[in-house]
């Protein structure tokens, strides 16, 4: 199953900015449009993750992540244009996992969101990521392609987990340097280049296939996952 993530804002452009790009990362959106909506709405479904604004009609966001914690742990992530400092605080006693102020980047929410939903361990509620012939046991590590088992290493199985939880999402070498080695990536670093040549080459060898392409100026994608 896909991880659910609600969006909760009042300005439906920023709204269906937000949905795009959720869906075209692998992830089901459902959107709310005021704080009662979304009130009702968390009050009768499940999601891993809320994205909320909190100048909301009816009923604003630190009203509705009160309830929400009043519920469980579900994550929030707050998307507002209220920069004060004491603002963001309160609204992290409240209990939201992470504030980003307005204007976003796109990639900076992805990554953001990517942070917090392992952090939850929602990534973890699936053991097993599938995308055509790959098929990937994160509990035992285990990736077999087309049925036969390739051994990855360490690295290469970290970055193919990425690009099977996102199968549509396009990765920037910083990304995929950041999130898997945990530093700083610097353009003159080869490590990526080396790394993915290697993955790609694995996988092929299995199949006769290439699984993973490269977008030319941005990054890498998994093969044949349409945007």
């Amino acid at each position: 199953m896909k991880i659910r993530i609600a969006v909760v804002e009042d300005d439906r452009e920023i709204s269906n900015i937000l949905k795009e790009l959720l869906e075209s990362s692998g992830y089901e959106c459902v959107q709310a449009f005021d704080g009662d909506e979304a009130s009702k709405l968390m009050a009768r479904e499940n999601f891993d993750m809320v994205l909320m604004d909190l100048m909301l009609p009816y009923k604003n966001g630190e009203r509705l992540i009160s309830e929400l914690r009043e519920k469980g742990e579900t994550p929030v992530i707050v998307i507002s244009a209220k920069s004060m400092m004491e603002t963001k605080l309160e609204v992290l006693r409240l209990g939201a996992d992470d504030y980003i102020i307005k204007p976003f980047d796109l990639d900076e929410v992805l990554v953001r969101i990517e942070v917090v939903l392992r952090r939850s361990g929602a990534f973890s509620a699936k053991p097993v990521l599938e995308a055509g012939e790959l098929s990937l046991n994160t509990e035992e590590n285990r990736l077999t392609v087309g049925g036969k088992q390739v051994q990855l290493t360490a690295k290469e199985l970290m970055l193919l987990k990425l690009f099977l939880e996102h199968p549509k999402k396009v990765y920037t070498k910083a990304e995929l340097y950041e999130t898997v080695w945990n530093e700083q990536y610097f353009y003159e670093d080869n490590t990526i280049n080396v790394h993915m040549s290697n993955l790609r080459s694995k996988l092929k060898k299995a199949s006769g296939k290439d699984h993973i392409e490269t977008v030319w100026g941005i990054g890498y994608r998994l093969k044949g996952c349409p945007q």
